[in-house]
């Protein structure tokens, strides 16, 4: 009778991990289907990843400090060129 009864606990255990190991497979199915199907989604949806979203706005930030920088830049020449003009040359004379 003990024997009959580890053969049936270790059948009982062999099944469990069967159905362990489907439970796992499926799971795994389901994550790669999911996973598949959202990126498909974003695809359409013409999303931007997340890297390139980064380094276009690290790209507008260098560009807004260039345009700052280049507009005080013409300022300071506007200035320099106003001091140097001959007042006599200037518009309404004739």
């Amino acid at each position: 009778m003990v024997q009959t009864t580890n053969r049936f606990f270790d059948e009982v255990a062999r099944l469990m991990n069967d159905a362990a190991g489907a439970a796992q497979g499926v799971r795994r199915e389901f994550e790669t289907l999911f996973r598949s199907q959202a990126e498909r989604v974003l695809r359409e949806l013409d999303v931007v990843r997340r890297e390139d979203f980064e380094a276009v706005k690290d790209m507008a930030r260098i560009a807004r400090e260039e345009n700052e920088a280049l507009k005080a830049r013409v300022a300071a020449l506007e200035q320099a060129l106003a001091k140097t003009a001959d007042p006599g040359f200037g518009p309404g004379t004739a």
